[in-house]
């Protein structure tokens, strides 16, 4: 939404300065007088004319702001992002890991436990 909200201020902003220098440039501009859109400003001194262009570049930089916010927001979302893929791998390479550990243990275990049991003999009855 904010994004939106950016390219919209900065493309008008864009267009009304361009607008406005488009349609008053060359000599036979009247000093008072500045047309933008169609719609005069009849009579605009130099300092109202400079508050609007002002105006024109705040409107333009706070579009900016917006596209730079989402733009830092979506490269920080992309690190976070991988940082959790790797993590994801890693979790299943030692998880493998423990897993095949475990087996040789038990299999040791089990070695030592056939190898310290005495080994049945046969007993022969007694007859009396």
């Amino acid at each position: 939404m904010a994004v939106i909200i950016g390219w919209i201020a900065l493309i008008a902003a864009v267009a009304v300065v361009v607008g406005g220098v488009i349609s008053n440039s060359g000599s036979l501009h009247a000093s008072g007088d500045f047309d933008i859109f169609g719609q005069f400003l009849i009579n605009t001194s130099t300092g109202m004319l400079f508050l609007y262009g002002a105006v024109a570049g705040i409107v333009g930089m706070l579009g900016l702001i917006l596209l730079w916010g989402a733009f830092t927001r979506q490269l920080a979302f992309g690190r976070v992002r991988r940082e959790l893929k790797q993590t994801k791998h890693e979790t299943e390479i030692l998880r493998q890991d423990r897993d095949r550990l475990n087996k040789e243990l038990e299999t040791e275990r089990s070695k030592h436990l056939n190898a310290s049991s005495p080994t049945p003999t046969e007993v022969t009855p007694v007859v009396e």
